[in-house]
């Protein structure tokens, strides 16, 4: 049986079309009509067991003649080692379906790990969270404070570490309540990462914004969202309290002063009646200087260093102090007159901590504290006001609570923001050709307070039990501006 040949199969035409042809080895090839043309599909005959089998080795053009036999000389060595051509054929197939599935699934793995922060921001603005504006100010924040620094980071690399050091990138520019608010963006995208693929496989070893306690980033004296503010009973309450505690344990024998209830320290309570008498930061409080306190003058200068920031922008702050403001001056000069600082340190070195004093007040609400007691640190509720039905209270409360009774007082907003220090806006136009210091209306505002502070711890003053702090009812003062 002759060989088939090149060119008789490029002789054939759509007249042959059903015919097979043959060459020895058992190779044989059906003709057929296609689209593009004649067309032979080649198969190997054998046979297997009680039965003929035939193996296809490959259809004319497209493979061509000498890799056809090469296919049929494969069957045959196969068939003399005792394995079926075809058998072997789908094993090799499934092989080959599994090495690729294989490889692309080791593909997918790989541009899965290298999935960035930025590509779960992008899939997490898209999918996972709708915001009023559109996502804008999310994508603001998203570009200003986390891709920057962790864009082009891998998810299954950010670690707590990495959490903590973007929060405090933003507490450094003073800007706490972003902080806040941006952790708990940081929160709710790797919430919704962690329940959803590929980025659940990616935080297998856990969400790294859960490793994070964000309370002692922010500084202790920062009360976010807070709006208490201390009734007029609450502060002579206060006053009575510290009063009280002094009194009672000065009274105790020495032997037993030590089993006894340690009175609130007395720079401690002189800077809680200063802030609220001076609507002053309790931070910016503790690292004054003696140097900037004219008791004669009745005036106390913060530089803008020892300030709070506000939009980013510190200023210097005079601060005229009332009759009230002075009295605790005068009072903590005779304890303290001697050093540098007006809140000296126990080296006298510098200033005290400046979170001292809210972790002292805090101390001692214990019923609002979910800790256990802290070593060497108070732990009772012996500052704990109106029975705690208003809540803990902070000195930064102190401050908004004065702030308010100036409002009671019809002071205008603008010089109460003044009295804060607040940065005001406006335009530049503005701040360029206006410049009042509205010197004579803080002071006035201070001394208003004052009074009302005054009279309101005086020990004739006449509290109702259930008073609004929005409307302060008349009094007289008949005896001296406070006990001493």
């Amino acid at each position: 049986m002759a060989k088939i040949t090149i060119k008789e199969l490029e002789s054939l035409t759509a007249n042959d079309a059903g015919r097979i042809l043959r060459e020895d080895g058992n190779l044989a090839g059906r003709i057929s009509l296609r689209k593009d043309g004649v067309s032979v599909s080649f198969f190997y005959r054998y046979r297997w067991g009680d039965q003929n089998k035939e193996y296809a080795c490959g259809s004319w053009p497209r493979k061509s003649l000498t890799d056809i036999r090469k296919a049929r000389n494969q069957a045959r060595a196969l068939i003399d080692e005792q394995i079926n051509p075809n058998e072997h054929k789908k094993t090799a197939k499934a092989q080959a379906h599994a090495a690729t599935n294989a490889k692309a699934d080791q593909e997918k793995s790989t541009k899965v790990q290298t999935l960035t922060v930025q590509d779960l921001a992008k899939a997490w603005l898209l999918d996972g969270v709708a915001r009023k504006d559109g996502n804008a100010e999310l994508q603001r924040r998203l570009n200003k404070d986390l891709l920057p620094a962790l864009g082009k980071t891998a998810v299954n690399n950010v670690s707590e570490h990495d959490i903590r050091a973007l929060i405090r990138t933003v507490v450094n520019r003073g800007a706490y309540r972003q902080a806040i608010s941006f952790f708990a963006d940081l929160t709710q995208m790797f919430s919704w990462a962690r329940k959803r693929q590929p980025w659940r496989a990616l935080l297998i070893e856990g969400d790294p914004t859960e490793l994070v306690d964000i309370s002692p980033l922010i500084p202790a004296d920062y009360e976010a969202e807070r709006s208490r503010i201390l009734s007029p009973a609450e502060l002579l309450e206060l006053h009575n309290r510290f009063q009280q505690m002094t009194a009672d344990y000065s009274a105790l024998p020495a032997g037993q002063k030590y089993e006894g209830i340690r009175p609130l320290k007395k720079e401690t309570q002189l800077a809680l009646w200063i802030s609220l008498g001076t609507l002053c930061r309790i931070g910016e409080l503790l690292q004054a200087e003696w140097k900037n306190v004219d008791l004669d003058q009745q005036t106390w200068f913060l530089p803008s260093e020892n300030v709070k920031g506000t939009r980013g922008k510190k200023q210097d702050h005079h601060v005229f102090l009332s009759p009230f403001a002075l009295h605790f001056f005068q009072e903590l000069k005779t304890l303290t007159g001697d050093s540098q600082w007006c809140f000296p340190n126990k080296q006298d070195d510098g200033h005290v901590d400046v979170k001292v004093v809210s972790k002292q007040v805090g101390d001692r609400q214990a019923r609002f504290k979910s800790r256990k007691a802290l070593s060497r640190r108070r732990h009772d509720d012996t500052l704990v006001l109106a029975d705690g039905q208003n809540g803990d209270w902070t000195p930064h409360d102190l401050r908004r609570t004065g702030a308010t009774m100036m409002q009671a007082l019809g002071v205008s907003l603008d010089v109460i923001d003044r009295c804060q220090n607040h940065v005001l806006a406006g335009s530049r136009v503005r701040r360029h050709y206006l410049h009042h210091d509205y010197a004579e209306e803080k002071k006035r505002a201070w001394d208003l307070l004052g009074d009302r502070l005054s009279a309101m711890l005086s020990s004739t003053y006449e509290h109702p039990s259930a008073e609004s702090m929005m409307s302060f009812p008349a009094y007289t003062v008949t005896g001296s501006l406070l006990p001493s």
